[in-house]
């Protein structure tokens, strides 16, 4: 068992033995079990803790169907009114949005989640809130990068970066929404330029996940890749010795603090518009933005909170605070498609 998931399971079980977290009060059981269905694209071992959590308080089942979000938006279309889904769980604002355009999602009204989820990390409207943030940084190596040396994402289509950058492939949800906010900042034209010199700057063909591009970093192949944040946490954790030392050799840099501050996105989750069970589904998301539920997503997987009272874990406080970008998350949806066309045009395979 890895000390982080120890440590999580620590804070609920401490949540369940005060009986009450987040408006979730302990209830008798009965012959017919209340429930709770949830289509998820995480796959983390401390959701299912803190699903099992919310069971023993509340009584109500949590079931779970696991896949990625266009899989799990596609069976909610194909579903329709007879779907058991009550919950869509997602990695990127932008799923969400879709899901919400394609009427896959239902308004809430919840005073509890309108006043602990910050408005820029919401849908206005009510259809979806953000559960966790992760922050999309530079990571730099500590040998061949001086500090400060790089300061903000346009930085990576300068010249001096030629052939040492890393990076996912332009199918990665993670990179278009960063290209979205790019699109936010600047217009569409100016962050097509800066896609292409980004392009032109890549030390290989985009491949992998965020581990990799760290891992390029280690071997030499590249000097500087655009990760996430909970991955450094995870390679810093990770049982792997040489894991570890990747994680190690690299610099976090926030990029644009100080300007328009870091890009970060949110694992978030909506009702579904056709619930069976809306109010438990209610439940569960009041649940899971509690103070306990937010500190185990922080102490097991190292996202950030969404709620400002609840610090990061100890590793991720270490790499400092930084000024985060407000671009409300609407516009990670509405923009994706240009997004895409954008990184199709300048080649970003």
């Amino acid at each position: 068992m890895s000390t982080r998931g120890s440590g999580a399971r620590l804070l609920l079980a401490a949540a369940i033995l005060l009986g009450s977290v987040g408006g979730v009060s302990a209830i008798g059981t009965s012959d017919a079990v209340p429930q709770v269905s949830v289509y998820t694209h995480r796959h983390y071992e401390v959701d299912q803790m803190i699903f099992d959590s919310f069971t023993e308080l509340s009584g109500i089942r949590v079931n779970i169907v696991s896949a990625s979000a266009d899989e799990l938006i596609q069976r909610l279309i194909a579903e329709g009114e007879q779907t058991r889904a009550d919950l869509l769980i997602t990695v990127d604002a932008g799923r969400l949005h879709r899901a919400k355009a394609a009427d896959l999602l239902q308004r809430i009204t919840s005073v509890t989640l309108e006043t602990r989820v910050p408005e820029h990390l919401r849908d206005p409207e009510g259809y979806w809130f953000g559960l966790t943030k992760r922050a999309r940084v530079i990571a730099t190596s500590i040998e061949r990068v001086a500090e400060g040396s790089i300061l903000r994402y346009e930085d990576l289509s300068a010249p001096e970066w030629r052939g040492r950058v890393a990076v996912r492939s332009s199918s990665n949800i993670y990179n278009q929404s960063l290209v979205v906010s790019m699109i936010a900042a600047h217009g569409i034209e100016s962050a097509k330029a800066w896609a292409s010199g980004l392009v032109d700057n890549l030390a290989r063909e985009p491949k992998g996940n965020d581990r990799d591009q760290m891992k390029a970093i280690a071997a030499g192949v590249a000097d500087v890749a655009l990760v996430n944040t909970y991955y450094v946490g995870l390679l810093l954790t990770s049982d792997s010795v040489e894991e570890r030392r990747v994680a190690e050799g690299v610099r976090i840099v926030f990029p644009n603090t100080v300007d328009r501050g870091t890009h970060v996105n949110v694992s978030g989750a909506g009702v579904t518009a056709f619930a069976p069970n809306r109010e438990n589904a209610i439940r569960l998301l009041e649940y899971m933005i509690s103070d306990e539920s937010q500190a185990a997503y922080a102490a097991a997987n190292f996202e950030y909170p969404v709620v400002s009272d609840v610090p990061p874990s100890k590793i991720v406080a270490a790499w400092g605070s930084f000024v985060e970008d407000i671009l409300p998350l609407t516009e990670l949806g509405r923009l994706n498609s240009d997004a895409v066309r954008l990184m199709d045009e300048v080649g970003w395979k």
